[in-house]
């Protein structure tokens, strides 16, 4: 990438970032302002078992990811992962799975 398509791109992530952060703290301000509490019990209940269920997912895939590669490395003799795509895709499949249980469970209530 040359300087100038590099720079262009850190400027537009810099600009997500500050974007997301505003509206982050915009939702936090309205929220405390409506005068409903941001955190209860069931929230937090919730919360912990998306964290939990997401923590085992990211770390199977990981533990998976690991045995693919040294599958590959002995039988194929293929050349290792690169690092940072293996601890990026990790990254995303355990963000996004937090995510995604997080809204199905927010969704299915307290059964």
């Amino acid at each position: 990438m040359d300087g100038t398509l590099w720079s262009i791109a850190s400027g537009g992530i810099l600009v997500t970032i500050v974007l997301l952060g505003i509206f982050v703290l915009w939702k936090n301000l309205k929220e405390r302002r409506s005068g409903f509490p941001l955190k209860d019990e069931r929230t937090q209940k919730i919360t912990g078992r998306a964290a939990t269920y997401a923590f085992y997912i990211g770390s199977y895939f990981m533990l998976a990811l690991m045995w693919v590669n040294f599958l590959n490395q002995e039988f194929a003799d293929a050349p290792l992962l690169e690092t940072g795509y293996a601890l990026l895709i990790s990254v995303l499949v355990q963000n996004l799975s937090f995510i995604g249980i997080l809204a199905y469970l927010n969704r299915k209530g307290d059964s």
